[in-house]
């Protein structure tokens, strides 16, 4: 458990950069250049990453149960996880009402992918990875609102094309990753276990 609140700490703590210094972050783009900045955030983004991954799988040699989620929170996971990947695709595709909406469609996403593993798994191991990710994302969700009404930030109008195009490939690759790809990769079947 160590090492996953380590890397937790490492990673989440390299993207809470811009909700609690983000003057010192503005400082350090200037002096070094958005380029190195880019890089040093994304290699200490890995290394925590990589550390959430080992912690995580460590713990899971151990597990602690806290409570035991029935099987209909199970399958709204699903759901949940479905609308994060739809969510994740809108913060990269052209604009789109989900977008227009909420202004930072990738953290809402990691909240809901968070809060939806939350009601459907109960070990320590997973409370803390999910309900870190949960709490960083309300609290980063909330400041960079609160950072385009300061600064006026307007996000482009959606098209209903682009909200289709986005769904359908948010569907895709939700359906990939949660019936062939979730089961070797993370160890778990989420769909057809009791």
């Amino acid at each position: 458990m160590p090492i996953l609140i380590l890397g937790l700490v490492i990673f989440l703590g390299a993207h809470s950069i811009r909700i609690f210094a983000d003057g010192w972050r503005t400082r350090m783009i200037a002096r070094i250049g958005a380029k190195p900045w880019k890089a040093a955030f994304a290699l200490v983004s890995l290394i925590g990453f990589v550390l959430i991954v080992v912690g995580f799988g460590q713990a899971r040699h151990t597990p602690e149960l806290l409570y035991l989620p029935p099987r209909a929170l199970k399958d709204l996971n699903g759901l949940f996880t479905l609308v994060a990947f739809v969510l994740f695709g809108a913060s990269h595709a052209p604009p789109t009402h989900y977008k227009a909406w909420l202004h930072h469609p990738m953290v809402a996403g990691a909240g809901l992918w968070a809060f939806g593993h939350l009601l459907a798994t109960g070990f320590l191991h997973d409370v803390v990875l999910f309900g870190a990710f949960l709490a960083w994302a309300i609290v980063d969700f909330a400041a960079a609102r609160r950072r385009d009404r300061v600064t006026n930030t307007v996000y482009a109008p959606g098209t209903l094309r682009n909200d289709l195009i986005t769904f359908v490939i948010g569907l895709i690759v939700w359906a990939i990753f949660a019936f062939l790809l979730h089961g070797p990769l993370i160890g778990v079947q989420p769909f057809g276990n009791p």
